[in-house]
């Protein structure tokens, strides 16, 4: 931990302006999520094996994913036939998306990079799941009582978005995108957490 827990500022319009600021200064980051921008505008829909593949590759290599067989996991994408779903908001597409069965016949949950997708798809309806905004939900509904809720509801895609949402609506939060939301929990976690 880089600074002590106790610390950790209450979230707030400051607080996530400080850090949305931040943010902008991580040419890296904000060039590669711009390049996801315009790969997904550039391709919408998720019928064609190529567009679902190349998404699933820049999705895993610029965040990390540890995705190994990216082609089984774009093949399962197409296999479900997301994009009425997607444009419907459905939140229990998700965990579909995330179970996937490999090679080997065992199921891996992509739980993070199956947010990741769908919020790059619909971001004003889908929020990202990381390990950093887990500790941070977890950390201020035990230090604020924000919303009830055990460490598993988190990996219940429908639970998450109503937990976010209560986060969001306690501190007053409900002027920023669920993109910015994410930018400052990820930044608020990768420094505290």
């Amino acid at each position: 931990m880089s600074k002590e827990i106790a610390n950790i500022p209450c979230p707030c319009e400051v607080e996530v302006e400080k850090y949305l600021r931040k943010w902008e200064t991580l040419g890296n980051y904000v060039l590669q999520e711009k390049a996801i921008v315009e790969i997904f505008a550039e391709r919408p829909t998720n019928q064609i094996i190529e567009d679902v593949l190349i998404k699933v590759c820049l999705l895993n290599d610029f965040y990390s994913t540890n995705i190994l067989d990216t082609f089984r996991v774009a093949k399962h994408i197409l296999n479900l036939d997301i994009d009425k779903r997607l444009k419907a908001g459905d939140l229990g597409l998700i965990n579909d998306i995330a179970i996937v069965t490999m090679k080997n016949g065992k199921s891996r949950n992509f739980y993070s990079f199956a947010s990741k997708y769908c919020a790059h798809h619909q971001a004003d309806v889908y929020a990202i799941f990381d390990s950093f905004v887990q500790k941070d939900l977890l950390y201020f509904a035990k230090k604020d009582k924000f919303c009830e809720f055990k460490r598993d509801d988190l990996k219940n895609y429908k639970e998450f978005s109503r937990i976010l949402r209560e986060f969001i609506k306690f501190y007053n939060l409900k002027r920023y995108s669920l993109r910015q939301i994410d930018q400052y929990l990820w930044l608020l976690g990768k420094e505290y957490l």
